[in-house]
């Protein structure tokens, strides 16, 4: 049995490694510039997302683990768009996740997502949700090798953060799309 610090470490490690998965990932496939977007108003808002998430989350992963990671990355990235589109209409909205699965159900989240918030059409909207696929595959895959027991603390440590990592991912893959790009600034 690992004591709680050994957990906590384990999880804080494998939480790094995800996000220096993804970001290299997805600024080989150009959708992340090498300075990562950050968006302090949509990260302050992942406790609450992650809380109400949990319970669909969980109980699909057993099945479904693609898509229970999936999905928050598509929350991620819209989060991201209410953000840029009306962040005083939705920052006062208090069950953001609800009303997103709400949309068309938890297991049409992709393209209630990708068409209807997002509007990707055609040929756009399959390579986004071919890309959110295969992040949430190579998290999977991580978290696979990872080697924690099943249903211990480690192992839901590992999923949170996973969780937490692609929500981030799409949190700054959606605003690299809006344009927001991050720069040095110039000195003068």
């Amino acid at each position: 049995m690992m004591g709680q610090n050994h957990t906590k470490e384990l999880v804080e490690k494998f939480e790094e490694k995800t996000r220096e998965n993804l970001t290299s990932f997805l600024q080989h496939k150009g959708a992340l510039d090498p300075h990562v977007p950050v968006c302090p108003d949509v990260e302050e808002r992942w406790g609450e997302i992650a809380r109400a998430y949990l319970p669909d989350g969980a109980r699909e992963f057993q099945n479904y683990p693609v898509v229970s990671l999936g999905w928050m990355m598509l929350i991620g990235m819209t989060m991201a768009f209410y953000w840029d589109t009306d962040w005083n209409r939705y920052s006062a909205e208090k069950n953001l996740y609800e009303s997103l699965r709400d949309l068309k159900g938890y297991d049409n989240m992709d393209e209630a997502v990708v068409e209807d918030v997002l509007g990707y059409r055609g040929e756009a909207a399959e390579q986004i949700t071919s890309l959110v696929a295969e992040c949430a595959s190579r998290v999977y895959n991580l978290l696979s090798h990872e080697q924690v027991e099943p249903g211990t603390e480690a192992a839901l440590g590992c999923y949170i953060a996973s969780l937490h990592q692609l929500y981030l991912a799409g949190m700054a893959m959606q605003l690299n799309a809006l344009g927001y790009h991050m720069s040095p600034l110039q000195q003068n």
